[in-house]
């Protein structure tokens, strides 16, 4: 007795996916998990308006029509008249009890509700789609609901621009609304076909200056689109795709010149405490195993060079990246920032960790070694940046997000530029940040907005959008998503452009 549940509480066809069956048999009395009573499971189904395909054109929760006509065999018929519509039924079948009942009526309640217990309590087994394991229809519903909230947010995007044909895979799914996601070659000719008033996904660092500039100019609604914080195992220069994205109506977290929706989060200090728990609990389990955003910590602690000496972790960055560009006005420059940290701390042992990207071969931002350990005492780019906050004192950065991660090691903070974690409270601020922000924001409070609230993650195993644990879960767990004959390549190409630099002569 399970087609009425399958049909009811259906995954979405998100581009890819793979979930595991949700909808089981427990007809012969295996174990599993109770799926909650008729009456919290109707009421769960209507608080978050899911069943059935409501990610469809068609979607029985918000079509107008104040009657539905089906077969009396159809679960979706017993999904409309849970949805509060009256059912014009044919023929007999197993939900001809339904037939023609007025709406919200006792009587149709009633019915509605021994519908739900036999055909989606009794004898019905539930799991979770991301791993198989048992689960409760309720938690099952929830799922359901945080992809609800998802496509309803993707349903307004009529185009997509900048979006390199490798990462589309792993961001289609994150942006998907029911349809096929509308990516679109970055020419002004295709930007000019939207309507006024359009919503338009956009990867702004990915696009042309002149057509940024009709885009930011124009009658449309932007999305911009940025990497998520923790992204992959693997750098996005090697073209290995994110697992995680942020998408912002109103700005983006790296530019402090005008607001974003994680400012607003965090201004508006509006978390419950189940959700600063959870952030709690993900801020140690991160901390814990060295996670970082783009790959995980192994071995053990590293030694401190310096000795006794206070120790300084200062964090190269990618100098034309638009976070530098945007977010650091008085220093651009990572031999600027050396000499600043050095000015500031003349007797600190200071580490220079230059950024991956630039380390690769493939990004603006090299500063030669001599001139490097001229003011640092030592360069360290291959540690994990985790194992690295973890070793040292203190960390300063322009904007770098290991600021972040530092915080999250309750490491002091000094930062150079205007990133979206200073401004709170937690940092030293040698810039001045957005009057919008303002001290009194928690450690946990952050982590809940930058890692739980604010990004979309991917499950690289099963394709469908996901919570932070379960993709930080796959990390652990050595699942990758990443073109195995791009990213070698691309890795070879920063390998030589290294070589190329260090020839005597540039030859």
């Amino acid at each position: 007795m399970t087609l009425a549940a399958q049909t009811i509480l259906a995954v979405p066809p998100f581009p890819g996916g793979k979930p595991y069956p949700v909808v089981l048999s427990a007809a012969g009395g295996e174990s599993h998990v109770r799926s909650a009573t008729a009456e919290q499971i109707l009421a769960a189904l209507r608080q978050h308006r899911v069943g059935g395909p409501f990610w469809a054109p068609d979607d029985p929760w918000t079509i107008a029509q104040e009657s539905v006509t089906g077969s009396a065999d159809d679960p979706l018929m017993l999904l409309s008249a849970i949805a509060g519509k009256r059912v014009c039924l044919n023929g007999e079948g197993a939900f001809a009890a339904l037939a023609d009942r007025a709406p919200g009526a006792p009587e149709t309640e009633a019915i509605i509700a021994a519908l739900v217990e036999r055909h989606l309590v009794q004898n019905v087994a539930y799991a979770d789609p991301f791993t198989g394991q048992p689960t409760s229809a309720l938690d099952l519903i929830e799922t359901l609901a945080s992809w609800r909230r998802l496509i309803d947010a993707n349903r307004p995007i009529a185009a997509a621009f900048g979006f390199a044909h490798w990462k589309r895979d792993t961001v289609d799914p994150l942006l998907w609304g029911g349809r096929p996601v509308p990516f679109r070659s970055s020419h002004l000719a295709e930007l000019n076909r939207l309507p006024k008033g359009a919503s338009v996904a956009v990867w702004k660092s990915r696009v042309p200056a002149d057509f940024l500039a009709a885009l930011d100019s124009g009658p449309w609604r932007v999305l911009e689109v940025e990497d998520g914080f923790i992204r992959s195992a693997g750098l996005g220069a090697d073209c290995v795709p994110p697992l995680s994205i942020v998408v912002d109506d109103l700005g983006v977290h790296y530019d402090p010149t005008r607001p974003c929706r994680l400012e607003a989060m965090l201004a508006s200090d509006d978390f419950s405490t189940d959700l600063l728990t959870r952030a709690r609990a993900l801020r140690n389990w991160l901390v814990r195993e060295g996670i970082s955003k783009y790959g995980i910590s192994t071995g053990s602690a590293l030694p401190r060079p310096g000795g006794t000496k206070r120790h300084i972790l200062v964090v190269g960055q990618v100098e034309d990246d638009r976070s530098v560009l945007f977010g650091s006005p008085t220093v651009r420059s990572n031999f600027d920032l050396l000499r600043r940290v050095r000015a500031l701390a003349p007797d600190a042992h200071l580490v220079y960790r230059p950024h991956p990207d630039v380390e690769a071969g493939h990004r603006k931002g090299a500063i030669p070694k001599r001139e490097a350990l001229a003011i640092a005492d030592s360069i360290d780019p291959s540690s994990p940046i985790s194992a690295l906050i973890g070793m040292v004192d203190e960390v300063h950065v322009m904007t770098s997000l290991a600021g972040f991660e530092a915080l999250l090691q309750c490491k002091t903070v000094t930062t150079h530029g205007v990133p979206f974690f200073a401004g709170w409270g937690l940092t030293r601020d040698l810039a001045m940040t957005p009057d919008r922000r303002r001290p009194g924001c928690t450690r946990d409070a952050l982590a809940a907005a930058v890692l739980l609230v604010y990004p979309r993650y991917l499950d690289p195993l099963t394709n469908l959008p996901c919570n932070a644990e379960i993709m930080i879960m796959r990390l652990l767990s050595g699942v990758k998503r990443q073109n195995d004959a791009l990213v070698p390549m691309r890795r070879f190409l920063g390998w030589t452009k290294r070589a190329m630099k260090q020839l005597p002569n540039g030859q």
